[in-house]
């Protein structure tokens, strides 16, 4: 399976701004105010980041989508 996309959630809760994605895939999520998905980033080299990420997130606002 292969990332191809990453984003926030915020349809059932806000993004706490805590930086724990950022801590774990700094080349993907990046915290100024409230998280945002870096531009031009391979997710797929990133995959075991952004799953670590979404299922450490406080909240459960980090999403992604995997293909075949």
């Amino acid at each position: 399976m292969k990332i191809t996309k990453v984003w926030l959630d915020e349809s059932t809760d806000e993004c706490t701004s805590c930086g724990l994605c950022e801590s774990i895939a700094p080349g993907v999520f990046e915290v100024p105010d409230k998280m945002i998905v870096k531009e031009n980033v391979d997710f797929d080299a990133f995959k075991t980041n952004i799953k670590d990420a979404a299922d450490s997130c406080p909240v459960s606002v980090i999403k992604y989508e995997e293909v075949e």
